[in-house]
């Protein structure tokens, strides 16, 4: 069974023209863009005019000034020749160079914005047509989460995280259908695309190509997979001097590895498991409660292996992992959740399979969905015409639901006792929910043998 194709042309321009109003918001005092947005755009100006990632002489022209109207901070080293090169992967630049070319930050903005219609029917097709959900289930749950925070505004933040949901989003679906010649050249093409968008991609896909080679076993797909990546290397050492882009980077000092930290602790990091949902500020929860049912719908996922569900744990799991450990920090110079929104399409694909045959789940979602599109209306509206930013600001949104259910979530920035009690009582109670089924099942052959 598959969608009709009104409902995703439908839904694709629905969520497109939703998620572009977020144009309109500041990120930072004076500039539509911040932190590494600008230098994306400054590359993509670079490859769309001079076809390289030679960005000296944009900066020498300000290039920037049209939407940063501070100086841009370096962080570029400047080489021998005088040239720089940003420290980021590439592809998502080459995909803005024209829409830049073309009608500038405006322009590549809205080209992210397609993205975001792009992905949501995706997931619309892929929770119908691989995991079984009615069309108005899957609709539903890819809309409550699609027009909420973090996806509706990474849907116009100048990041590489939209595209790479997309990327996942369509492996998964070539995953879980018949694994043909022409299934394997779509996957191949996702997982070769996901680390030029950001190296660090390169976990989730590699539980993708896991995934496939358990399903079938092919040795020339993997060889050419090899040689991908191979031109990966070579490539990123004649453009940016290293394995990875952070080579070029200015800042990273002590080699590109330091982008991690320079002294990790990796222990202390572990808060982040529950953190990237939980946390008051940066945490998923927090700007959507939907993200909460992924919890129960991941223990079914697991509990009851329908097909196709490792497609969508593994890769879960490796982005989690990847956020939690290797990420240098959850609260960032960004909207939350930025490090997770890769991964984020298969919570929305557990969701819509887990409600579909739960009617009080799918009000839920439902509900949420209503509650986080008017969370991300209340912020571009204030960020318009009120003192909000998207990214310095968003803390100070004055939206009341917003306000008073963030009360109920843990600072990880400040763990006081407080916070510590509430990070216990979220922990026993996502536990709860996601045994409960097992509990139940034990506890009815307990009262069997007892009756016995």
């Amino acid at each position: 069974m598959r969608p009709p194709r009104r409902v995703l042309v439908g839904v694709a321009l629905a969520v497109a023209a939703w998620t572009a109003f977020g144009i309109a918001a500041p990120a930072t005092n004076g500039a539509h863009v911040t932190a590494d947005e600008p230098h994306y755009l400054v590359t993509a100006i670079s490859l769309g005019e001079d076809y390289d990632l030679d960005v000296s002489d944009e900066r020498a022209e300000e290039r920037y000034r049209p939407f940063h109207r501070v100086d841009m901070l370096v962080q570029e080293e400047t080489r021998a020749d005088g040239s720089q090169v940003s420290p980021h992967d590439p592809l998502l630049p080459a995909v803005l160079a024209l829409p830049m070319r073309l009608g500038g930050w405006i322009a590549a903005k809205l080209t992210l914005a397609l993205v975001a219609g792009a992905l949501a029917a995706a997931l619309v097709w892929v929770g119908v047509a691989r995991f079984g959900a009615p069309t108005a289930v899957a609709v539903v749950t890819t809309l409550a989460f699609a027009a909420a925070p973090p996806l509706a505004f990474y849907a116009t933040q100048v990041y590489p995280e939209l595209p790479a949901a997309l990327a996942v989003t369509v492996a998964i679906a070539a995953l879980t259908g018949p694994l043909d010649r022409r299934a394997l050249v779509v996957l191949g093409a996702c997982v070769i695309a996901l680390p030029w968008l950001a190296v660090k991609y390169a976990p989730v896909a590699a539980m993708l190509v896991v995934t496939a080679l358990v399903r079938r076993r092919s040795w020339g797909w993997l060889a050419l997979l090899g040689a991908a990546a191979g031109l990966f290397a070579l490539a990123h050492l004649e453009w940016y001097g290293g394995l990875t882009p952070y080579a070029s980077g200015d800042h990273f000092v002590g080699g590109e590895l330091t982008v991690v930290g320079t002294d990790p602790n990796y222990a202390g990091r572990a808060i982040r498991l529950a953190g990237l949902l939980l946390d008051r500020d940066f945490g998923l929860a927090a700007w959507q409660p939907a993200y909460l049912l992924a919890v129960p719908a991941a223990a079914a996922l697991v509990r009851r292996r329908p097909p196709g569900w490792d497609t969508l744990a593994l890769p879960f799991a490796a982005g989690w992992l990847t956020a939690t450990f290797v990420a240098l920090t959850m609260h960032g110079w960004w909207w939350p959740g930025r490090q997770t929104v890769v991964v984020l399409p298969c919570a929305v694909l557990a969701v819509a399979w887990w409600a579909a045959a739960r009617p009080r789940a799918l009000a839920a979602v439902a509900v949420a969905g209503l509650a986080g599109a008017s969370a991300y209306a209340w912020l571009v509206a204030q960020a318009v015409v009120g003192d909000l930013t998207i990214v310095v600001s968003f803390e100070s949104v004055t939206h009341p639901l917003v306000r008073g259910w963030r009360l109920l979530l843990p600072d990880y920035r400040d763990l006081a006792p407080r916070d510590w009690l509430l990070h216990g009582a979220w922990l026993v109670a996502g536990a709860a929910v996601a045994l409960r089924p097992r509990l139940g099942l034990v506890r009815a052959r307990l009262q069997g043998a007892t009756v016995r």
